[in-house]
């Protein structure tokens, strides 16, 4: 399989410097290549994800990935997309940052053998440069009215932009040139908003190694939803990879949600089946859409790839259990991660009555319609069905001494616990 062909056919190329020179040098050799991420914050979400598994394909076809934390530019900040300043972060916060996601990038790559994946940090290089060298072998060779020409910098010149945001994008091109020197970097990949950084970076290259210096960039397009709204986002916020954030059992949900218009479109981005595979998952979503099969095999690829099987199978059972009200047998960690958002009310009593629990929780309106929900059948405790109006909840009811779990109807969970 061609390499350039499968990421056409995916839809994940977004522009090319020089399509037919990168298809001639990835031809011809093994080719180290890289893409960065700022440490904004000390987790990835899955909005960064697109780059770094298009650099994981480039390493399954026999290239070597360069996998860059930004240590130093995330102390600066990447005015692209951005209307105002960034809060600037401590050099302990990023550090923190740094480590936390070069942590979770392990997960993604193979870093032993022939093409084993490289991690670098910027700041390594970035913070070693002094003012002078800055500015007269690096600054030197970019020109002002170049930079202006940029679309992250020339949209904020009216809010207004600081020197420090503006010199961002010679830092990331100050990067290509030293993975160019170091590592024989030839290619750098980021999201469509990096491609006048990309493009810096080439120009930095061309003027520092001579006209003959050969080197690419390629971008991916932004991942959006056929509805319009932003992918990545929740009602309760980003879906992170940290998985004290976003549980693996919410990561699992979140996959699984997505609409039949857009689910063939992420197996295409982010899973490494074949073609022929998402084809055939395509045709289920066209044929028998009620089996979800899709959803649930992208569901259940991107879990595996950033938490690993076991997390996998714990989600699983998770929603299985939920679907089935078999609360019982689920773990206290697991039951945590199922009801993490559900409406929680705390007794002030450690034996409450049931019906008078139903409405203090706010459960049902009222004592009378508490009652009926009782003699009806229609309240659950830990997945148990109650049908006396004259009982309570005891210790034995509290799941590993903590919380109780009642359910009224089929969806309206509420999760008790006790001062």
């Amino acid at each position: 399989m061609n390499l350039i062909q499968d990421l056409k056919d995916r839809g994940i190329i977004y522009q090319q410097t020089d399509e037919q020179g990168m298809q001639e040098l990835l031809n011809k050799e093994s080719v180290s290549l890289y893409c960065g991420i700022d440490p904004t914050a000390d987790s990835m979400h899955i909005g960064h994800l697109l780059p770094f598994l298009t650099l994981r394909r480039f390493q399954q076809a026999g290239h070597r990935p360069v996998v860059l934390v930004g240590g130093a530019t995330g102390l600066i900040g990447d005015p692209s997309g951005k209307s105002e300043e960034r809060q600037l972060q401590t050099l302990d916060d990023v550090k923190h940052n740094v480590a936390s996601i070069q942590e979770q990038l392990k997960s993604i790559f193979t870093f032993e053998g022939d093409t084993g994946a490289i991690m670098v940090n910027n700041y390594d290089w970035i913070g070693a440069t002094d003012m002078v060298t800055f500015l007269r072998d690096i600054g030197k060779h970019i020109g002002v009215n170049y930079m202006l020409a940029k679309d992250t910098i020339a949209n904020r010149l009216e809010t207004g932009i600081s020197f420090t945001e503006f010199t961002y994008t010679i830092l990331q091109a100050m990067d290509f040139m030293h993975l160019y020197e170091n590592h024989n970097c030839r290619l750098q990949i980021g999201g469509s908003d990096q491609w006048g950084n990309i493009t810096t970076g080439l120009e930095l290259i061309r003027k520092t190694q001579g006209e003959g210096a050969k080197a690419f960039g390629m971008t991916i397009p932004l991942v959006t939803k056929a509805d319009g709204t932003k992918f990545g986002k929740t009602e309760s916020g980003a879906i992170w990879l940290d998985p004290k954030k976003t549980t693996p059992y919410e990561f699992y949900q979140f996959w699984i949600n997505t609409a039949d218009a857009d689910v063939v479109k992420y197996l295409k981005f982010f899973t490494f089946l074949s073609m022929e595979e998402i084809n055939e998952l395509e045709k289920s979503v066209e044929e028998e859409a009620h089996l979800r099969k899709a959803q649930k095999t992208l569901a259940e690829e991107m879990t595996k790839l950033i938490h690993g099987e076991e997390a996998l199978a714990q989600a699983i059972r998770i929603s299985e259990a939920l679907f089935s009200g078999d609360i019982k047998s689920l773990s206290v960690d697991e039951i945590r991660q199922g009801f993490k958002d559900v409406p929680t009310f705390v007794s002030e009593e450690l034996n409450p009555g049931l019906v008078d629990l139903l409405v203090a929780a706010k459960i049902s309106p009222s004592k009378r319609q508490a009652r009926e929900d009782v003699q009806n059948g229609a309240v659950y405790v830990n997945g148990e069905r109650m049908t006396d109006v004259g009982s309570a909840l005891t210790n034995e009811d509290r799941l590993g001494g903590e919380f109780t779990i009642i359910r009224r109807g089929k969806k309206k969970y509420t999760m008790i616990r006790f001062s």
